[in-house]
């Protein structure tokens, strides 16, 4: 290599480090300014029920009707302790999400944004890749299965019955085990993109009628349940042991994601700095609330051990007599998976929109509609992505992918919690070296991310008992290190308590049930996150401009907060 060209190369890594470690300035909440660049800028419309019926909307799907019984099936009546366990852990990790809600000014972005302010810009791509990705597998498995359900209710009319070819709705037989043509589940992407693409009005009216018609379903199911419950059902509590309860915990986590679609709604949010960390708390605590009720009507209407079906609660009220709450439980699932599409596919858009406007990605994707105020464009290429996954694959199959993206952005947000609060100070002396207090806060969080994987993956292949505590000990000590060797400043706004500990933790257990996971969703975490540092290399690193925020965009308040 000549001299010329080994400069070159200097050359190109010092750029592209020089790149990849910038960061976005935090401008403060209260910043008043309008968006100037591409037709304005989103229009804020929604209040506290708006983001209420929005996390809601996002995590009860037809999910609460199966899920229960399947985990059930194991745990017992525990599995009400499951569900207890897991929506505390989610209510640890929004609180995180909260106070970052209430931090930062209204603008679209959540995680991303979070973590191109409290890191760098390459682990903001890294999480909106990672994300992305659960998102548009999770769009396109819930829009087959929605299709399936509305078929299926079609069927119910007698001369449509075993008339409808299986293509058409639940998937034609699969070809070389990945490919299964599927007609309605595109049309149903269609239909609902164009409603967003309309506004922010009409998509959280659509949102808001079916979200109170599936709670009012499922309210209505617990109390006619409740009336036919044996309490001898409940005994034992928990026949497998509390191991089984907790490997139920980690398996209904995922029925709470989808609080995060609230923050990202902030810069359509009337009064961002209140609102947010209700809506956020607030719609989790109710899905917990939901949850347990439907457990313990479920497991006390029938014997564990004959839970388990593609419909455990419906089998449970046929079996009482009462057939006509089939129905109904077929209406709410199908209320359930438009609410969880249709938020999944809003909070996909204002991601996109984000890195638009930051130059990560094409600046199409920044651009919003003069008159309809929606990110049009964003909104379109997410519909396209998710009908052609869902048209032509078996989605099914990369089921064992999914969640990686949501369990890494809810670790990252945990980490910007405490990072974010850093006060600046003089260097630490470890070991007899100086180190920076930042260097050695940054390396306890990967010490207790390396001790979560570590426990996780003891406890998930049976290793010794004392190689699990021993991560949970050295995991502590990083925590405590955090703690007494750390200066926290205090926050404007919602506070997450327990700075560093509440957020340490979170990052625990995120990472823990990261190592839950199937052994292709490490493969796939990998993969995409040598894609997403190629693409980036490629195209981000020369049009990213982490300032674009502060010149482009203003954000105006909402006629509540001006006054």
């Amino acid at each position: 290599m000549s001299a010329g060209e080994s400069s070159s190369t200097s050359s190109w890594f010092s750029h592209f480090w020089s790149s990849a470690l910038r960061s976005k300035p935090l401008s403060p909440p209260s910043e008043t300014t309008i968006r100037a660049a591409s037709g304005g800028g989103l229009v804020r419309r929604l209040g506290l029920f708006d983001l209420l019926v929005l996390g809601i909307g996002a995590s009860i799907g037809a999910g609460i009707f199966v899920v229960t019984g399947t985990v059930a099936h194991d745990a017992g009546p525990g599995v009400t302790v499951s569900f207890i366990i897991a929506g505390g852990s989610c209510v640890l990790n929004a609180l995180c999400y909260a106070e970052l809600a209430s931090r930062f000014p209204a603008v679209v972005g959540g995680a991303y944004l979070y973590a191109y302010t409290a890191f760098n810009e390459i682990i903001a791509f890294l999480v909106f890749s990672q994300l992305m990705l659960d998102y548009h597998i999770g769009a396109a498995s819930i829009a087959r299965s929605l299709a399936s359900y509305v078929i299926t209710a079609l069927e119910l009319i007698p001369f449509l019955k075993d008339n409808i070819p299986s293509w058409v709705g639940h998937g034609s037989e699969e070809i070389y085990g990945a490919f299964s043509f599927n007609l309605l589940a595109p049309i149903l992407l269609l239909l609902l993109t164009i409603v967003l693409c309309r506004g922010v009005g009409e998509s959280s009216i659509l949102n808001s009628v079916m979200t109170v018609t599936k709670v009012v379903i499922v309210i209505f199911i617990i109390i006619v349940g409740a009336f036919e419950i044996d309490v001898s059902n409940w005994s034992p509590f928990a026949p497998n042991g509390f191991e089984s309860v907790l490997t139920g915990a980690t398996v209904v986590f995922f029925a709470y994601v989808g609080f995060d679609a609230v923050a990202n709604s902030a810069e359509e949010c009337k009064s961002p700095q209140r609102d947010l960390p209700l809506g956020i708390i607030g719609s989790l605590l109710i899905c917990v609330a939901l949850y347990v009720g439907v457990c313990l009507v479920l497991t006390g209407m029938l014997p564990y051990k004959s839970l388990g079906g593609d419909a455990p609660l419906a089998e449970a009220f046929t079996s009482k007599g009462l057939s006509y709450v089939s129905v109904l439980i077929s209406v709410g699932a199908i209320a359930g998976l438009t609410t969880t599409l249709l938020v999944g596919l809003y909070v996909q858009s204002r991601l996109y929109l984000g890195l638009g406007r930051d130059g990560l990605l094409p600046s199409l994707f920044g651009e919003v509609h003069q008159t309809r105020h929606t990110p049009v464009h964003s909104q379109i290429w997410v519909g396209i992505v998710a009908s052609v996954l869902a048209g032509f694959f078996n989605v099914h199959i990369l089921s064992h992918i999914l969640s990686v993206g949501t369990l890494t952005g809810y670790s990252v947000v945990s980490a910007c919690v405490v990072t974010l609060r850093w006060k600046d100070k003089t260097a630490l002396q470890v070991f007899g070296k100086s180190i920076s207090s930042r260097a050695e806060g940054l390396l306890c969080l990967i010490t207790v991310v390396c001790c979560g994987f570590a426990a996780g993956a003891f406890y998930r292949f049976g290793a010794s008992f004392i190689f699990l505590i021993l991560a949970v000990v050295i995991a502590i000590f990083a925590a405590a290190a955090l703690h007494f060797r750390q200066v926290y400043a205090d926050t404007p706004g919602f506070s997450c308590p327990g700075v560093p500990i509440v957020p340490t933790l979170c990052i625990f257990v995120n990472i823990f049930l990261f190592a839950q996971l199937h052994y292709e969703a490490w493969v796939r975490f990998v993969v995409v996150g040598i894609v997403t540092v190629v693409i980036y290399a490629a195209y981000g690193q020369y049009h990213a401009n982490p300032l674009s925020s502060n010149t482009l965009i203003i954000y105006q308040k909402a006629p509540s907060e001006a006054e």
